[in-house]
């Protein structure tokens, strides 16, 4: 949400909030003022735990999802079409029949793309401003208009649920597999997955018998949701949370025995390796003495001096022409040792390097 943009709307003879009711503000991001809306009745929807964490600790009522209804919405369009689709159909029932719902993003997120589909469907109800690189307009509520477009669960070809805007919704990206195909067949222990997604590295996990629990820590609130449905095994835990900042409250025996991660490396369009490098530094201080982290990452990030600095021992001990898998181990930061499952680290890190060919990914 851009807020001169958002402004001017507010500004304009055609845009009238309802007096009465909950103002619902679907996706904003950290940082985006809402101070233009009466604090008392602004309903805030964020799926994305470091955001929501923010419009919480600033006081206003934050949900995961949408729970209308609401006389009025104001929209922040995410990138992914079909997850902005489905937003928009969802906003079109949570809202009130008729009841206004601004719709905000930047033309690098597809709101030019998005105007011509709303006004196909419905008429618009202001004259559209367009500021700051991107537009806002205006629609009635129809939740009939909108009804093709709301989410149905995709299943992958593996037989997982995903959902529109989740990363790698048709299935598992290239680098995941890679690191499934990594995982030692004598795993035990407790397993922490950072940034766990839908759960597919948590399954790769979870088939080795002598694994204890697996931990799903993820911040999209919507991908956790697919992980839950994907993955019904007793063993697995779930965390709604930021796995940067990730501390377990009842930690048993020690850390973790093992740490398994494909961390995301974007943020907007931008490559950002200090996402992925916060990722290594939590895998360390969440991990036992003797345990090991496992993380697959594209070949042209800088995160060999990263793992360096946090563990005493780096491997690579899987690549192929876009991937790198390192097994660390020894981390300098880190948990109370445990009894873990050191002869499975001493033994993953001595195996020969696999080399594969396989396609870009991320």
């Amino acid at each position: 949400m851009r807020s001169a943009r958002f402004l001017l709307a507010l500004q304009s003879d055609d845009v009238a909030l309802p007096e009465a009711g909950r103002i619902a503000v679907i996706g904003p991001q950290a940082g985006d003022d809402l101070s233009a809306l009466p604090r008392d009745r602004i309903a805030v929807v964020q799926g994305f735990r470091p955001d929501h964490d923010y419009f919480a600790a600033q006081g206003h009522d934050v949900s995961a999802a949408m729970a209308g209804p609401y006389a009025a919405a104001i929209l922040c369009l995410p990138r992914a079409r079909a997850a902005a689709q489905a937003m928009v159909a969802e906003a079109a029932g949570a809202v009130i029949p008729g009841g206004l719902i601004l719709i905000d993003g930047q033309k690098t997120d597809g709101v030019d793309a998005m105007l011509r589909a709303c006004r196909a469907r419905v008429p618009l109800v202001m004259n559209v401003i367009a500021k700051a690189h991107g537009k806002i307009f205006g629609i009635a509520a129809d939740q009939a208009a909108f009804a093709d477009w709301r989410a149905a669960p995709h299943i992958t070809a593996e037989g997982f649920t995903t959902a529109p805007g989740v990363f790698s919704a048709d299935g598992a990206d290239p680098g995941s597999a890679l690191l499934a195909s990594s995982l030692p067949e004598r795993m035990r222990g407790r397993v922490a997955d950072l940034g766990a997604g839908w759960g597919y590295l948590a399954a790769a996990a979870l088939t080795r018998q002598d694994v204890a629990e697996v931990h799903l820590i993820e911040a999209d609130h919507a991908a956790l949701a697919c992980a839950k449905a994907n993955i019904t095994d007793p063993r697995a835990q779930f965390h709604w949370a930021d796995a940067t900042g990730f501390t377990l409250k009842a930690p048993a025996a020690g850390g973790f025995d093992w740490v398994i991660s494909n961390p995301p490396f974007h943020t907007s369009r931008a490559a950002d390796p200090a996402l992925g490098i916060a990722f290594i530094r939590a895998a360390a201080r969440l991990l036992s003495g003797s345990g090991t982290c496992l993380i697959v990452a594209n070949r042209h990030l800088p995160y060999e001096r990263a793992l360096a600095e946090v563990f005493g021992t780096v491997t690579v001990i899987a690549e192929t022409p876009a991937f790198k898998v390192f097994a660390a181990t020894r981390p300098r930061t880190r948990a109370p040792i445990s009894k873990g499952a050191a002869k499975s680290a001493k033994r993953i890190a001595a195996r020969p390097v696999i080399r594969t060919t396989a396609r870009p990914g991320h």
